[in-house]
C-alpha cells in the first residue's frame, strides 16, 4: 500500500478560491492607518458616513426591551417587515409584490448569493457586466457558476450594449446580472436601455439578478425599474434591495430578495439552514426606516449629489484623468489609464493596484483599484465622507500629480 507525501489540504477549494473584498481591506487599512496616527483621507467605504437617523434607533431601543424579540422569528423575515417592504416597493415603483415572495436576509450580500444558489446549476454562465461590485462573481463562483464579463469603459458611460450581451450569450448562459444605479461606477441605466435589456432576456429565456440597492441615490434622473417596463419579466427575474444605502444603515445588517415563488421558497429553505432569521432588533428598525417619515432621505440624497458635483470638478481638473458623470450612487470612476507608467514621486505604476498603493503611501489617501471591479486603468471613489475631507484628499492628489 502506497502513502501520499501530499499534505492534506486545510481549506477547501471552494473557499481558498474566494478573493477578499477589496473595497473592505482598503477601508480596513485606512482605519488602521488613522488608528495609528496617520491623516488618512479615505475613498474607499461603499457607506453612508450620517448616522441612522434618530427615529430609527429609538425603534430599536424600543425593539431590545420587548421580550418577543428576544426569541426567534420566521425564517422569511417579520410579516410586518414584509408587508412594509410590499407597501414600499408598490409606493416606490408601482409594482405589486405579495409578501410571502419576499425574503428578509442578513444585508444584501446574503441576498446576493441566495439569488444565485437559487437559480444556477454547475457550469451555468452568468452574464456580469463589468465593471462590477467586488461580490457578484465570487457569489457566482460559490454556486458552481460561471461568470461572464462583459467589459465597458468611460466611453460608453460604463453601460453594456445589447449587441455586447448577444455575442457573450451561449447556450449554457442562465441568467445576467444588472445594477443600476451601478456600484462601482454610478452609471443608471435609461429606461430605453432597461427596457431593451429586459425583452431581450425575456426573448432569450434568461434569468435576471436586479440589484436595486441604490435605488433613491439618483441626479438629475428618476430611479427607473426593471419589473415596471418588462412586467412580463416576474416570472424569470428576482429583485434584490435592502436598508443599508437609502437610510444609512450598513451595520444593521437588513436586506430583501423576493421574486417568483418557488425560488423564494428554495431561497427560505437555504437560509433556515444557515442563518435563519434576521436580528429582530434589526427587523424592528428596518420597518420604522420604511415606514417613518421620508424625509431625511431626501436630505442625505442632496448632499450626496452637492459632494458629486465637487468631486467630479475636483477630478477633471487633474490633466490626463476622464470622469464620467454618475447618475447615481455615491461613487466615481474615472478613467486614470494616462497615469500609468508615468513618474510619479520617483515610482511608476505599471497598473491602478499600484497606483493605489503610490497615492496611499505619498499622499495619504486610499482609493481602491480597478482590479477589484474587473480590470485595471480606473480608480474607484466613493463620496460618503464630509466635503471638507473631499477636499483634502482630492487636493493632496492633484499636489502629487502635478
Amino acid at each position: 500500500m502506497t502513502t501520499s507525501t501530499e499534505p492534506a489540504r486545510r481549506v477547501s477549494s471552494r473557499l481558498a478560491a474566494i478573493a477578499e473584498s477589496a473595497t473592505l481591506a482598503v477601508d480596513a487599512k485606512a482605519k488602521a492607518l488613522k488608528a495609528a496616527g496617520r491623516p488618512v483621507v479615505g475613498f474607499g467605504a461603499g457607506e453612508p458616513d450620517f448616522p441612522t437617523p434618530p427615529h430609527i434607533v429609538e425603534a430599536a431601543i424600543e425593539a431590545a426591551r420587548d421580550p418577543k424579540n428576544h426569541k426567534y422569528s420566521p425564517a422569511s423575515g417579520l410579516p410586518e417587515l414584509r408587508k412594509a417592504i410590499a407597501d414600499k416597493t408598490l409606493a416606490d415603483s408601482g409594482i405589486h409584490v405579495d409578501p410571502a415572495n419576499i425574503l428578509v436576509t442578513n444585508g444584501g450580500k446574503q441576498a446576493v448569493y441566495q439569488a444565485f444558489a437559487a437559480i444556477t446549476d454547475p457550469g451555468d454562465e452568468i452574464i456580469l457586466p463589468a465593471p462590477y461590485w467586488t461580490t457578484y462573481p465570487e457569489a457566482i463562483r460559490l454556486c458552481d457558476g460561471v461568470p461572464t464579463k462583459v467589459f465597458t469603459n468611460a466611453e460608453s458611460g460604463y453601460k453594456v450594449t445589447l449587441e455586447q450581451l448577444e455575442a457573450a450569450r451561449n447556450r449554457r448562459t442562465k441568467a445576467i446580472l444588472i445594477c443600476s444605479p451601478s456600484n462601482p461606477t454610478g452609471a443608471m441605466y435609461s429606461a430605453e436601455e432597461l427596457t431593451a435589456i429586459g425583452e431581450w432576456a425575456l426573448e432569450h429565456g434568461l434569468w435576471v439578478v436586479t440589484d436595486e440597492i441604490y435605488e433613491h441615490l439618483t441626479y438629475g434622473k428618476k430611479m427607473n425599474y426593471l419589473l415596471d417596463l418588462v412586467p412580463d419579466l416576474a416570472n424569470q427575474t428576482i429583485v434584490l434591495n435592502g436598508v443599508a444605502k437609502t437610510y444609512s444603515m450598513t451595520g444593521w445588517r437588513v436586506g430583501w430578495m423576493y421574486g417568483p415563488k418557488d425560488i423564494i421558497k428554495a431561497a427560505t429553505n437555504m437560509q433556515s439552514h444557515t442563518t435563519s432569521n434576521v436580528s429582530n432588533v434589526s427587523q424592528r428598525a428596518a420597518i420604522a426606516a420604511l415606514t417613518g417619515p421620508q424625509d431625511i432621505v431626501e436630505d442625505m440624497r442632496k448632499a450626496f449629489e452637492g459632494r458629486r458635483n465637487l468631486l467630479l470638478g475636483m477630478l477633471r481638473d487633474i490633466d490626463g484623468v476622464i470622469v464620467p458623470k454618475a447618475e447615481g450612487a455615491f461613487y466615481l470612476y474615472p478613467d486614470v489609464t494616462s497615469l500609468l507608467g508615468r513618474e510619479i514621486n520617483g515610482r511608476t505604476a505599471e497598473n491602478t493596484t499600484e497606483l493605489a498603493a503610490i497615492i496611499l503611501e505619498d499622499a495619504e489617501v486610499a482609493v481602491v483599484p480597478g482590479e477589484a471591479f474587473g480590470a485595471s486603468g480606473c480608480l474607484r471613489f466613493s463620496y460618503a465622507l464630509n466635503e471638507a475631507d473631499l477636499v483634502e484628499g482630492i487636493t493632496r492628489i492633484q499636489n502629487l500629480l502635478a
